[in-house]
């Protein structure tokens, strides 16, 4: 089956240029860099894709707080037809503040399967400040579709608003039925309960995380990539291409192909 992936735009959201490139480079046949407002104007429709990705930024300034305007939007007109598209065999897939606004919009973690009501938060960082940084990434057995065949990652953040926090009930309950999808490994950057930095829903199809793998799409974007291609080189080995973000994207793209 073909991947087609839409790609959400709107105001404020700034990493959509990246999220295509990293499934164009996964080998998705179709990759569509969509305004919410033709979504809303049904210039095309949700239907006509089988992948939804919500880009990184700060969609509508953030003012309102983290995701919560975009996710507003969507939810007071988009709404039943997004629900329609996550319980048909899609994927949905948020990096930071797309993340953000998944868990504004009620579909993660989506404990239960209670889709639409929200159950977690995104707060401010223990810092209360802006962090950017390269952190290590544990992944954790569970459903979700992206991470899998993957034991540790390390990639970029870049946020203000990355604390995930949740009741301990539901801690509880997110961690008893394996919806942790990625923990920081080694040093918390934004003091997140329990070290999460991912989560999945119950089916493993809809995915969000504070990390940028679209800013880990190749080998040059490492921080230390010098170092490292002057060890591979005095080593006479070959300089890889791919960066340690494009396994998020294949696993996705391969979702379909291998059905």
């Amino acid at each position: 089956m073909e991947a087609k992936v839409i790609v959400l735009s709107g105001y404020g959201i700034n990493g959509e240029q990246e999220m295509r490139q990293g499934f164009i480079l996964a080998g998705a046949e179709r990759v569509d860099e969509v305004h919410i407002n033709d979504l809303i104007d049904k210039s095309c429709s949700l239907q006509d894709y089988n992948i939804l990705a919500l880009p990184g930024g700060f969609s509508y300034g953030d003012h309102t707080g983290a995701g919560k305007a975009m996710a507003n939007r969507i939810l007071n007109n988009l709404g039943d037809e997004l629900l329609k598209f996550v319980k048909r065999n899609t994927l949905t897939f948020g990096i930071c503040n797309g993340f953000q606004i998944l868990v504004q919009l009620g579909l993660l973690p989506a404990l239960d399967e209670n889709y639409g009501t929200r159950q977690a938060a995104l707060i401010h960082n223990d810092s209360q400040r802006y962090q950017c940084e390269w952190v290590k990434l544990k992944i954790e057995d569970s459903p979700c579709v992206f991470t899998k065949g993957i034991d540790e990652l390390e990639l970029p953040i870049g946020h203000g608003e990355g604390h995930f926090y949740m009741s301990e009930e539901n801690l509880n309950k997110l961690e008893e039925d394996g919806l942790v999808a990625l923990r920081y490994l080694g040093r918390n950057p934004n003091g997140s309960l329990r070290d999460i930095a991912g989560i999945c829903d119950p089916s493993g199809r809809i995915f969000g995380l504070m990390p940028h793998p679209d800013r880990a799409l190749f080998f040059t974007n490492l921080p230390d990539w010098t170092q490292k291609k002057a060890l591979f080189l005095a080593e006479g080995k070959n300089l890889p291409e791919e960066g340690p973000g494009q396994i998020i994207y294949k696993n996705a793209v391969n979702y379909f192909h291998d059905l």
